[in-house]
């Protein structure tokens, strides 16, 4: 795709990839010239993803930026991601699946506001630079669970813990200053684009 892309003569390319390249931090937050870390096979090959264009950038002057995002919801997202799975089980007044001990923590972006700092990156950003797009709110999986739950009223559901994933990092924290000089900021707050996930799937 980069090789293409390149011959085709393409102004600007974005390649859009994950906070969990970093790994897990226990306090503070990651910033684009921090080291890569992934612990799973997926943010491994997001990570190679970034290493192979910023090789072409390197090599052939490719007009890349790169977007590293937190915790994506909204609207039409797969009902095997977080949120939806939860209001597709509380709709069902199923109990909840709960990794562990559900103390993990995770920075989660409405889906719009995402969108527009990708978009922004690609119109604002500089070619061969890196852009975290985080909101700085930060919850635990526990805790998205108890929201949604208090959400449905009369619902039997109840946490239910499971088997914790193979490779799953504790915290997750990326820093979006970068991307803020651009002229971006988060317009969706998490309680606000809950309820609208929660309004969407419903």
């Amino acid at each position: 795709m980069a090789k293409a892309s390149l011959d085709s003569g393409v102004k600007r390319f974005v390649q859009i990839s994950t906070d969990e390249v970093y790994g897990s931090i226990p306090k503070g937050s990651f910033v684009e010239t921090d080291p890569l870390n992934p612990s799973s096979p997926y943010s491994a090959s997001k990570a190679s993803a970034d290493l192979l264009m910023l090789g072409f950038r390197t090599t052939y002057g490719f007009p890349v930026v790169i977007t590293r995002s937190s915790n994506n919801y909204g609207p039409r997202q797969h009902p095997e991601k977080l949120i939806p799975k939860f209001i597709t089980f509380l709709a069902r007044d199923k109990d909840l699946p709960i990794y562990g001990s559900g103390t993990q923590i995770r920075d989660w972006i409405y889906v719009e506001d995402n969108c527009r700092g990708i978009l922004a990156a690609a119109e604002n950003g500089k070619s061969g630079e890196i852009y975290n797009i985080s909101t700085g709110e930060e919850y635990q999986n526990l805790e998205i669970g108890k929201r949604l739950r208090d959400m449905f009223a009369g619902t039997k559901a109840k946490i239910k813990h499971v088997d914790d994933r193979l490779g799953h990092d504790y915290r997750y924290s990326i820093s979006a200053r970068k991307l803020r000089k651009l002229g971006w900021k988060p317009s969706v707050k998490f309680e606000q684009g809950l309820r609208k996930t929660l309004d969407w799937y419903m």
